[in-house]
Parts: C-alpha cells; sequence; structure tokens
C-alpha cells in the first residue's frame, strides 16, 4: 500500500548503538596521517627503549674519539711522510696527491726508533678505539633515522656531512685493521685507499667537530642535568619511553673501556716485540721466523716475492753505479771491504716491530765511495731482484745514505743473513719503514739524475 505522498514506505535505518565502535578513516585520511607523521618502526622516537642513550654517555664517547682520532691522523701523517713519498715516484703508493703532501718533510734517521713509535702507537691505538667508536655510533643509532629525512638544505648538507663521517671513519678503520692483518680483500692498494679516505674523514670529522663540540662540553659538565627526552637537544638521543635500566651509563661505559683495555693487551705486544710478542695476538702470525739469529718477525718470504735460488746464489752481484761510473762485486768481495755494525729494529707500517738487532755489513757511503761519491753522498736508489710484491726498490734520501748507521748488512746478530731476511745483502736504515729496508739487494745507484 502506497503513501499519500506517492512514494513508497520505506523502514527508518536503525540508529547506532552508542558502544558501537566509529567508522575506519577514508584511506586518502590514513594517507595523509601517515605522511605528516613518522611511519611505523625506527623512524619513530618511541622505538628505541634503551635508557642509556642520552647526551652524557654520547658525549663522553664522543671526547674520547676527538683526542683518539687526532692522534690517529697526526701519526698517519707522520708514517706517510716516513716513506719520503716527495723525493721519487718509485716511494708514492699515491699519485696525484697535489697540495695534501703539502706537509712532507725530510724524515729523520735520528732518534732511530721514531717510526717504530709512531706506527706503534698508530696502530695500537686504531685497535683500541674500536669499542668507543662501535659505543658511539650505537648511542646515536636513532639520528640515522630522523623524521622527516631532510627538513631544510641546510638539514639535508648536516645530513649528507653525516654520512661522510661514518662512512668514513668505518672505511679507515676497517682497511686499517685489514691491512694489520696482511687482509687485502679491498679494491685496490691500500695506501691508495687509506690516504684518500682519511682525508675525505677528517673533513666531514672538523666540521661535525665544529658544531658539535660545545654542546659536549656542556653534557659533561653538567652531567645528568640535562634536557629532557622531549627537548630539541635531547632529540634523537633520549628515549620518550626508556625501559627499565639495568646498567647504569657509567657501567656501559666502564664496559667499553675494559673491551678497549682488552684489546690493549692483546695488541700492544706485536709493537713492544720480544717476550710479549706472545700476547699480541691480533697480530699476523702467518709467517714464522723460527729460532736462532735469524729468528725475528718477517713480513715477506723469499719464496712469497719469486727469489729463485739462482737469484741469490754464487752468480749473485752487487752492481754500484753514479755518474756513468759502475762497480760489480762478488759476494767474497764485499765481504772484503771494512765491515761495521748497527744495532736497529725492523718495523713495519702493520704496526709490529722488533727489539734491535745486530747487523753488520758495509755502509753505504763507502760503497757510494766506490764510484766517486765522497762526503756529498747524494740519494741512493736501490734495487731488489724480487719479482713480485710491491717496494721491490726504493730511494733513500741523502740524509739517510750518509748516516753512519746505514748499512748494506750481510750478517744479523753475528750469523749469515737467511733467505727470508734477505741474503746475500739488505738494506738496513735507522727510522726507515721496513719496506725501505730492502731485501735482496742487487743494485744500488747514487745520485739525482739515475734514482729521480
Amino acid at each position: 500500500m502506497e503513501a499519500s505522498d506517492g512514494k513508497r514506505n520505506r523502514p527508518e535505518p536503525p540508529s547506532r548503538a552508542p558502544s558501537e565502535p566509529p567508522k575506519r578513516p577514508a584511506p586518502l585520511t590514513r594517507l595523509r596521517a601517515a605522511v605528516s607523521g613518522p611511519p611505523p618502526g625506527p623512524s619513530r622516537p618511541e622505538f628505541w627503549r634503551s635508557p642509556l642513550r642520552g647526551l652524557w654517555l654520547t658525549a663522553v664517547l664522543g671526547l674520547v674519539l676527538l683526542v683518539g682520532i687526532t692522534l690517529l691522523f697526526v701519526t698517519g701523517l707522520l708514517s706517510y711522510a716516513a716513506y719520503n713519498p716527495d723525493l721519487s715516484p718509485v716511494n708514492d703508493q699515491t699519485p696525484d696527491k697535489g697540495w695534501l703532501g703539502f706537509y712532507l718533510f725530510s724524515w729523520p734517521t735520528s732518534p732511530y726508533w721514531l717510526y717504530r713509535v709512531n706506527q706503534g702507537v698508530h696502530v695500537v691505538l686504531g685497535v683500541v678505539l674500536v669499542p668507543v667508536l662501535l659505543a658511539k655510533l650505537w648511542s646515536v643509532i636513532p639520528k640515522l633515522f630522523q623524521w622527516p629525512p631532510v627538513r631544510s638544505v641546510g638539514h639535508g648538507i648536516e645530513r649528507l656531512s653525516l654520512l661522510l663521517l661514518v662512512g668514513g671513519v668505518l672505511f679507515e678503520f676497517a682497511t686499517g685493521i685489514l691491512n694489520v692483518q696482511l687482509h687485502y680483500i679491498f679494491p685496490g692498494s691500500f695506501y691508495v685507499l687509506h690516504f684518500y679516505g682519511a682525508w675525505v674523514f677528517i673533513g666531514a670529522f672538523v666540521v661535525h667537530v665544529a658544531f658539535r663540540l660545545p654542546r659536549a662540553v656542556r653534557a659533561v659538565r653538567y652531567g645528568r642535568e640535562v634536557p629532557e627526552a622531549g627537548a630539541e637537544e635531547a632529540a634523537g638521543l633520549m628515549s620518550p619511553r626508556p625501559a627499565p635500566p639495568t646498567i647504569s651509563r657509567r657501567g656501559a661505559l666502564g664496559m667499553v673501556g675494559l673491551g678497549s683495555l682488552a684489546l690493549f693487551v692483546v695488541t700492544a705486544g706485536q709493537s713492544v716485540g720480544g717476550w710479549w710478542r706472545r700476547t699480541a695476538l691480533l697480530a699476523p702470525h702467518g709467517t714464522d721466523p723460527g729460532s736462532g739469529p735469524n729468528g725475528f718477525q718477517i713480513n715477506k718470504t723469499a719464496a712469497s716475492v719469486g727469489i729463485r735460488p739462482s737469484d741469490i746464489g754464487p752468480a749473485w752481484r752487487l752492481t754500484v753505479r753514479s755518474a756513468g761510473r759502475q762497480v760489480v762485486l762478488t759476494r767474497d768481495e764485499l765481504l772484503a771491504m771494512e765491515q761495521q755494525e748497527a744495532a736497529l729494529p725492523i718495523a713495519c707500517v702493520e704496526g709490529w716491530s722488533t727489539p734491535d738487532q745486530l747487523w753488520s755489513g758495509v755502509r753505504l757511503t763507502d760503497l757510494a765511495a766506490l764510484v766517486g761519491r765522497g762526503t756529498d753522498t747524494p740519494r741512493a736508489l736501490v734495487e731488489s731482484v724480487q719479482r713480485g710484491g710491491g717496494f721491490r726498490s726504493v730511494v733513500l734520501r741523502d740524509n739517510q745514505v750518509r748516516d753512519h748507521r746505514s748499512l748494506l748488512a750481510v750478517r744479523v746478530n753475528g750469523a749469515v743473513l737467511s733467505r727470508d731476511h734477505g741474503y746475500p745483502a739488505r738494506v738496513i736504515v735507522p727510522g726507515a719503514p721496513g719496506v725501505h729496508n730492502t731485501k735482496w739487494v742487487t743494485r744500488i745507484t747514487f745520485g739525482e739524475s739515475e734514482s729521480a
């Protein structure tokens, strides 16, 4: 039956009960809400629950790294200078360095232990700082997920600098530690990668320190009198909903310190040498030098660089040249010359070194005199018979050649050199990196025109 207005009667829709849940927002509304706030996951501040994160812990770790990384960079610069890379392309493993080599100077021969101490500090400190570095990165990891990722042009530049900072420090520590272990899994030369990587990292590091140092000093000075979790200074560091603590921040800092101490114990022995080398569990142990007068550390064996018995057998000759003059010596003739002694260590870029070994042989100045060079002995190009591997030749600066302790050694600790230590003759120079103490020497050229 139809109503008087001509329309069919329709039942009224039932009214919604007060307890009925509201309708879900439309998809567009949900999308707008997601865009306006951080997405679920690590971009939300409440995702990070650790009560340890905060300005004080981050600041303390940062100040430790400020001192440690500054010392690492300075010792790294000195290590590079010790190779005398501005002297000859033979010595330079980092071509086209340009103004990055502005500070280079003539590496001295005294004190003779300078390179040994410098490189020991560089490598041991780098290993010891690993727990501090990891703890610092852990303390600031929420900031990597801050939302929105870029708020302005300035903020974007800051984020880019942080990418260079974090990426640079991880790259430098990784390549350095792999080099200590003689494990070259990275592409290209370690020297080139580590050198340029250090400059990229230190640039970002200086910018970061300039902006963050005042805040770090304030946080350490005032201790726990720091901003609340919601304050701008604490953003990304302090959790707004921290979990119950299981250890104090000072306790966590103590754990980091114990980790660094443990690494020091198992690393430093390789730089001290002698009995303490037994404690250097992280030092490379792949080459056993055996016992006796030649029983001290080596990196490359004769076999590893392609030395054949015929190369160092009775047919071996030493050629000494300068300005058109040349003298060829047999080993017996070399032994017939006046022999001198010098107590010097071997120290390598990987951080290991030996105690002083007693070397005996002919002074480089006496060899230079054979080809007419007297007290004005110039620099010298030293060449080895080795066929493979790097540093098969080196150019020694004039102050290195003229030092009375610089020898073409034929004996060590009273015994004939072993094959792996450079028989029949090797160069020994005070204060020089281990790879510049060339082994299996076959030719020495004195003078600028020949060694350029």
